[in-house]
């Protein structure tokens, strides 16, 4: 909420506790802890701006009829609360407050003041936040999924931003372990396939078409040099080429997407530090590895259950999880990607991030709690690792699903989607739904210029504006500061339902940064614009009475400054035309 809407709250909870406690001293309401009570926004504006439900609360306090109490607490308010015009009792106990004239005057004054600082708030107190999102192996091109969770990472990283936590954004690259070397097994395989088509190819290899391109390329240019080199080398001569350029690919997507990463981490850091075996070693001394099948094990079934026993939940709960142990070291001497996971964890909190957020595919829903218990194991706060689990993303064109890129006639990628899809549509629409739930993402939707596509529709709202102040300005009409007085004429129920909406823009963001839920700000600048338009349609700008024009004008350019605040925290355009 605006500091407006946040003072006439804060000010209306003491106001009824102060009059509860007043008639609690004059022995109309029995003595007792006054209840927890919540003011919110009634679903009819015709029964009030802000309803309490404090009679209702302190039933079992009052030990009196709700409506009776709320009489008796409402004749001992104050006789004059800022911002509030009037209150009335209705249904079984509510007490209803209307907002006066000098409450929405007050609230386009906040705004036109902030400007684009409108909507930040320190609700996050600086805390230090890493987001790492995307996180693709570098091992192919990215995919929809990457598409999905790169515009709600960023996303969610811009609201926390604008909440007031300090927030950091990174990439980590699996550049090392298992995976890397099944890609050097590939294009070893694809590379000698240029010389000798009989060659096998590893059962469990990389198929894509992007690896028999990366074998051509080093082809192209070391021919024939490392055919008869020893298998070692040329798998080393062969990622040593083809992982930078994959690399320098996914760095270029996401550029192109609009998303900048303060670091890309790579995996094979902490292999060189020595962190990943660091963790092993805390792991083992603190009794929770052992030796099986010569490779060390994590004790993850032993961590979890006492771990959850702690938190009350009982042994019947646990068996049905069916925990397992983990491997952390493999036979071969290698360290597995969760013990590499675990250090890179602990890595994070060592370079004193506060809280860390991941976003993940919900095919890595197994893995949330023996990574987030390993790293309590190992003495850091797993309760301040958050992941959230993002569902799968469909394509559809003409309802139906599209597998396959037009251009290339191969699987789609995200450079595909960006060269076909305005990023503004990729990362708005990728945004209307929840990470939590599966989404069709219609391609014809997203080049629609129209208001079906929601951001053509948000842009347009943006750009309607900017041509009501050119079209204004053209016939010689001065835009002036409006007086408070020029402000309170705003009483049209639209005029009204439009800033009500603004003055929550912040509490909009703090809810969306709360809940890891950045959909909730789109959803929120599509209404906007929604109620802009219905405004627009309902009272004339360019009307007979200068003072209310320019007041209008001014609930047009805060309309306008929510709109482009948003939007711009979104890394999507702004356009003044089109």
């Amino acid at each position: 909420m605006s500091k407006t809407n946040r003072n006439v709250t804060e000010q209306l909870r003491l106001e009824l506790t102060q009059a509860t406690e007043r008639a609690q001293q004059a022995g109309e309401l029995p003595a007792g802890e006054i209840p927890r009570f919540v003011l919110e926004e009634p679903a009819d504006r015709s029964h009030g701006d802000i309803a309490s439900n404090i009679a209702m609360a302190g039933a079992r306090v009052f030990r009196m009829p709700p409506r009776k109490a709320a009489e008796i607490i409402t004749a001992h308010l104050s006789a004059d609360i800022s911002f509030i015009e009037k209150y009335e009792i209705a249904g079984p106990g509510f007490i209803n407050f209307f907002l006066s004239d000098d409450y929405f005057a007050a609230v386009i004054e906040e705004i036109e003041s902030e400007g684009e600082r409108y909507g930040e708030s320190d609700f996050g107190k600086g805390e230090r936040v890493m987001v790492e999102f995307v996180s693709a192996n570098p091992t192919g091109p990215m995919h929809m999924g990457n598409a999905r969770g790169g515009a709600l990472g960023d996303c969610l990283a811009a609201v926390m931003d604008k909440a007031g936590y300090d927030v950091y954004r990174e990439f980590y690259v699996n550049d090392a372990g298992n995976q890397i070397e099944k890609f050097a097994s590939s294009l070893e395989a694809r590379y000698l396939q240029i010389y000798d088509d009989s060659v096998p190819f590893p059962e469990d290899g990389y198929q894509g078409a992007d690896i028999i391109d990366r074998a051509k390329e080093f082809n192209d240019l070391c021919g024939d040099r490392f055919v008869s080199s020893d298998s070692k080398e040329r798998k080393e001569a062969l990622v040593d080429f083809a992982l930078p350029k994959n690399i320098q690919k996914m760095q270029s997507d996401m550029e192109k997407y609009r998303i900048h990463f303060d670091r890309w981490f790579m995996e094979s850091d902490l292999h060189s530090a020595g962190e990943v075996k660091k963790v092993v070693d805390i792991l083992t001394e603190k009794g929770l590895t052992y030796e099986k099948d010569g490779a060390l094990w994590y004790k993850n079934k032993e961590v979890c259950t006492d771990i959850l026993l702690k938190e009350g939940r009982d042994q019947e709960y646990i068996d049905k999880l069916e925990l397992k142990d983990d491997v952390l070291i493999r036979n071969n001497g290698n360290p597995t990607y969760f013990a590499a996971d675990i250090a890179y964890h602990k890595n994070k909190f060592d370079r004193g991030f506060e809280r860390l957020i991941d976003v993940w595919g919900a095919d890595h829903h197994g893995h949330v709690m023996r990574l987030k218990n390993a790293i309590t194991a190992i003495g850091y706060p797993g309760e301040k690792l958050d992941i959230l689990l993002m569902q799968l993303v469909k394509l559809v064109r003409g309802g139906e699903l599209v597998k396959m890129s037009k251009r290339t006639g191969k699987a789609i990628q995200l450079s595909d989607l960006l060269d076909e899809v305005p990023v503004d549509s990729a990362r708005f629409l990728f945004n209307t739904r929840e990470a939590t739930t599966q989404m069709d993402f219609d391609l014809d939707l997203a080049i629609q210029k129209d208001n079906q596509n929601p951001v053509y529709y948000v842009q347009y709202a943006h750009a309607r504006i900017c041509s009501i102040f050119r079209n204004i300005e053209s016939e010689g009409i001065a835009v002036k500061a409006c007086t408070n007085e020029d402000l309170r004429l705003l009483k049209a129920p639209e005029e009204r339902e439009l800033i009500h909406l603004l003055s929550s823009f912040d509490a909009e963001i703090i809810s969306a940064a709360k809940e890891y839920d950045p959909t909730k700000v789109t959803r929120y600048v599509t209404n906007v614009a929604t109620l802009f338009h219905k405004f627009y349609n309902a009272c004339r700008v360019k009307c007979g009475d200068e003072r209310l024009m320019q007041a209008r004008l001014s609930l047009c350019d805060c309309a306008r400054i929510v709109i482009k605040n948003t939007l711009s925290m979104f890394s999507i355009d702004c356009p003044e035309k089109m």
